[in-house]
């Protein structure tokens, strides 16, 4: 059984700078890749672990898994045909601790990993992060006219709490085209 224990505030401060592997294997359907792990999630060592983050909640609502995944089964993705990375490794307490530059440098290193894992899809979560990283400033959420890679690039909000620009509703509707693209090899525009 899992210990799903709320790290300290001294073991939260300490995450700064930590990373978390990634949750990857070759030919993965989708490859999500956050923008860089919160310090929260790094305390914990998983994916999305903060509470009130909606990632598992709207990979459920969209019909990626049969039932709601706790951050500490993240592993259970890769039997699906999903994987999850980051554009910059480090923790910080907010994405906008990063700088352009490692955002951009997070970029190459991400679009090597993709190259030499292949997956169908690349599944940016965080709009605001994937225009600096790869200099699109007027990209918009869903699929991009350009590939990563050879793999395809779709678009999704950042499911953190602290972003409340869309509604649980809106995620779940969202990564819904995706899984829909997905299952059905769909290259159109939403």
């Amino acid at each position: 059984m899992l210990v799903h224990r709320r790290p300290t505030r001294a073991e939260i401060a300490a995450a700064v700078g930590k990373t978390l592997p990634d949750v990857i294997v070759p030919n993965l359907k989708v490859l999500f890749c956050g923008i860089n792990p919160g310090l929260y999630t790094a305390a914990i060592g998983h994916h999305f672990g903060r509470p009130g983050n909606r990632f598992w909640p709207a990979l459920y609502a969209a019909g990626f898994t049969d039932r709601l995944l706790s951050p500490y089964e993240e592993h259970e993705l890769l039997p699906r045909g999903y994987g999850i990375t980051n554009i910059v490794a480090r923790a910080s307490a907010r994405a906008d601790d990063l700088t352009e530059d490692e955002l951009r440098q997070g970029a190459q290193i991400l679009e090597d990993k993709v190259r030499q894992f292949r997956p169908q899809f690349v599944a940016f979560l965080g709009i605001t992060a994937y225009r600096t990283a790869f200099q699109r400033p007027h990209a918009v959420l869903g699929l991009q006219s350009e590939k990563l890679a050879d793999a395809k690039i779709w678009l999704l909000p950042n499911p953190s709490g602290l972003n409340a620009h869309h509604s649980p509703a809106d995620l779940a509707r969202l990564f819904g085209q995706l899984r829909q693209a997905v299952e059905e090899g769909n290259d159109l525009r939403d």
